[in-house]
């Protein structure tokens, strides 16, 4: 009974927050994902919609906590207040089930949860527009609503059980599968992703290991997964400059070369590392990448000059003369 009172009191909140959104309710009809990956901990959400800036109201996560899409004639309050009382101990069902209760508009209402122990839930109100409905998964919910066929819920559920990679990976695969289904009656607009830790670090920007919005494109999902595979490519560079903190330079350049293999065209990817490695005597090493990162932008190398002036480059001339050897004749 102290739980519930503590609950029906927190629910309050809700109430006055549903009852503050203004008429018409903004229809975020679309399709979305909530997941847990077992493997990992990880916690992530994922979006498609006909509708502007989608992620700014659907999805939600956070690190050791759950995730939550709330769509259809939207009210994001489900999104924060759901985190909430799953952050203090509820379940995805309880959690769902309270919010649900405290909401006169319901019916209308359609939300998936997940929390971190992967247990899932799942509404879709009578009065969504069809076609609409749910897919209860081991660890994951897959809803959608205004399809344009009943069989995308599924379909997403099929191709989240059965892709590889990490949770990222296997979202977005639940996303184009749906997509492959014929999506949304009205066609796309925006899609978003959001991926966090396990485990808390206390620090909630370094829980975020993906938080991406394509606010409006006519191919969102397309777009949405160059921005993912840039996302790796810079998570890879973000490790390296922790390993390199820490004074581990070996494995700072291994993370730096995985970014680089997986978008070899960025010279941003390409420039650091090499002032890594002629930052630690590896000159030799880092020339074909300062050639490279100097061929696709000259200002690379007017960079390059300011860097000792901030400490972030030996303050030797002999060096940084030798280094711009390489700059395209012309640019010198």
């Amino acid at each position: 009974m102290k739980i519930l009172g503590g609950c029906i009191l927190f629910l309050s909140t809700a109430t006055i927050l549903a009852a503050s959104v203004p008429s018409p309710f903004r229809p975020a009809h679309t399709y979305s994902i909530v997941a847990l990956d077992k493997a990992t901990g990880q916690l992530g959400a994922a979006v498609q919609s006909h509708w502007f800036s989608v992620g700014s109201l659907v999805p939600w996560a956070e690190a050791g906590i759950g995730a939550v899409c709330t769509q259809s004639f939207v009210e994001a309050s489900y999104g924060p207040l759901g985190l909430e009382l799953m952050r203090s101990g509820r379940t995805a069902e309880e959690t769902l089930a309270g919010l649900l209760r405290a909401d006169k508009n319901e019916s209308v209402r359609q939300v998936g949860m997940v929390d971190a122990q992967g247990r899932v839930a799942a509404h879709t109100g009578r009065n969504c527009i069809a076609a609409a409905g749910h897919y209860l998964g081991d660890g994951f919910s897959c809803q959608a609503n205004m399809m344009l066929k009943d069989t995308v819920w599924k379909a997403m559920a099929r191709a989240f059980e059965t892709a590889k990679g990490e949770l990222v990976d296997r979202l977005l695969a639940a996303l184009e599968a749906a997509e492959g289904e014929g999506g949304d009656i009205r066609g796309r607009q925006s899609a978003a992703i959001i991926v966090v830790r396990g485990k808390s670090t206390g620090l909630p920007w370094k829980d975020r290991l993906y938080d991406l919005r394509v606010e409006d494109n006519p191919q969102p999902l397309v777009e949405l997964r160059r921005l993912v595979t840039l996302n790796k490519a810079y998570n890879r560079m973000n490790a390296g400059d922790d390993l390199l903190t820490a004074g581990r330079t070996a494995e700072a350049l291994k993370e730096y070369s995985l970014g680089m293999e997986i978008y070899p065209d960025n010279p941003e990817m390409i420039f650091w590392p090499a002032v890594t490695l002629a930052s630690t005597g590896k000159v030799d090493d880092s020339l074909p990448l300062f050639r490279k990162a100097f061929a696709l932008d000259p200002n690379w190398a007017e960079l390059l000059r300011r860097l000792p002036a901030a400490g972030q480059f030996p303050d030797d001339r002999k060096l940084l003369d030798r280094i711009l050897t390489v700059v395209p004749k012309k640019e010198r």
